[in-house]
């Protein structure tokens, strides 16, 4: 691939695989400066490893007197708008290399510039950040003669933040997913970011995802749980406020035998006939319960409900000690790292910034509003079939799957 040369793509294809940028010290003076242009900014705790905030570092300094064999630097240095700034004097033609920190810890020194910074950047020219969003929409339509004459800079934002929000819930389907172990409790914690579950499975001995399925009318984690006395009256502390006691509803759940809701038994007197059907006919031990189960019962995967008083998922104790992946979306909020559109929807947030602004300002005429609403409608709409993803091999695949011999 060429040089950067003006292009969108800022990073040289060293900085983008590898995660290195070099330079030659030319002066040999002090207080010599590197500048770093890779997509992502340097963060630096500290530039000596003694000190704790070392490690919040996402890059480590080398240097090398020939090109060879790198050390990595430790003396008094500072990064400023991503402009490295070394204090003591280099000898002159020293080399210089700035690593990100990598999974496989880089290939400069000891390699051990060990982290996830360059992994993180992969797959980055997929998506532009709500910033350069906000800054071309101010370019594009604010000012004399253009769509909105004026508005705050400010406005803008929020209204670009409010459209990421919204369609990071049904348009960008920004997944997360998190790998986790169900322990004795048969609870784990809601994420910080969570807004919504997409699925929940457990994986089996070959990696395979089996879905684990939502309680719904099963059972219930209660919201409140009041004490009460002889009456059934709620008792009250010394504050005038609810006693709450631990929850029945769980704790019956938790130590439910999950064979008694699914009817799988097997009785010792019939082993060798269950076994038998099992091994050759995939029964299973699900005898003289084919028809008119339950789809929500008859199955083994287990199930989940959520404890909105806890802030956690609940399990079933078929789940005691299996590895989950939890997958789930945010709002693209959270973090700054999250703030990113994808290129495919950047036109449809324009869209909503549009309609949003108008529909709230006074004096603009209705068939106005509604037409920047059938645009960011018409748009929005757009970017789902974009994100979809749907391929024209995977609607064959299907396709071949669905189809049938006829026999004569």
């Amino acid at each position: 691939m060429p040089l950067p040369n003006g292009g969108l793509i800022v990073e040289t294809n060293e900085q983008y695989y590898a995660g290195a940028q070099g330079f030659v010290s030319a002066t040999g003076a002090v207080n010599e400066t590197f500048t770093s242009t890779f997509n992502l900014d340097l963060i630096l705790g500290s530039f000596d490893p003694s000190q704790a905030n070392y490690t919040l570092n996402n890059f480590k300094l080398y240097t090398s007197a020939d090109d060879v064999t790198y050390t990595e630097y430790i003396l008094a240095y500072s990064v400023t708008d991503n402009v490295i700034t070394v204090a003591a004097a280099l000898p002159a033609n020293t080399y210089v290399v700035i690593q990100m920190k990598a999974l496989d810890g880089g290939s400069f020194g000891a390699r051990n510039a060990t982290g996830e910074t360059v992994e993180e950047n992969y797959g980055g020219y997929a998506y532009t950040t709500i910033t350069d969003v906000v800054n071309n929409f101010m370019v594009a339509y604010i000012g004399e003669g253009k769509l909105i004459p004026h508005i705050k800079r400010s406005d803008v934002i929020f209204h670009a933040k409010r459209g990421l929000q919204e369609f990071s819930y049904d348009t960008l389907k920004s997944i997360k997913s998190q790998e986790l172990t169900i322990p004795p409790s048969l609870s784990v914690i809601i994420p910080q970011d969570y807004v919504n579950y997409v699925r929940i499975s457990s994986i089996d001995e070959l990696g395979v995802k089996r879905i684990i399925y939502p309680a719904n009318n099963l059972t219930i984690s209660p919201y409140e749980t009041p004490l009460q006395d002889q009456a059934g009256q709620p008792t009250q502390d010394n504050f005038g406020d609810n006693l709450e006691g631990t929850s029945i509803t769980e704790e019956r759940w938790a130590a439910a035998d999950d064979n008694l809701i699914t009817g799988r038994f097997r009785d010792v007197n019939f082993a060798g006939f269950f076994d038998y059907f099992s091994e050759n006919y995939g029964l299973g031990g699900y005898y003289g319960r084919r028809y008119g189960m339950e789809p929500q019962i008859s199955q083994v995967n287990g199930w989940f409900n959520m404890n909105e008083r806890e802030g956690k998922i609940a399990f079933s104790s078929n789940l005691l000690g299996r590895l989950i992946v939890l997958e789930y979306i945010s709002d693209g909020l959270a973090y700054d790292e999250d703030t990113q559109i994808p290129k495919l929807a950047e036109e449809a947030l324009y869209a909503h910034i549009i309609y949003s602004i108008l529909s709230t300002r006074i004096n603009v005429q209705e068939y106005i509003v509604q037409r920047f609403k059938r645009e960011r409608s018409a748009k929005l709409r757009n970017a789902k079939i974009r994100l979809s993803n749907i391929k024209l091999d995977e609607i064959v695949q299907v396709m071949r799957g669905k189809s049938k011999w006829l026999k004569f």
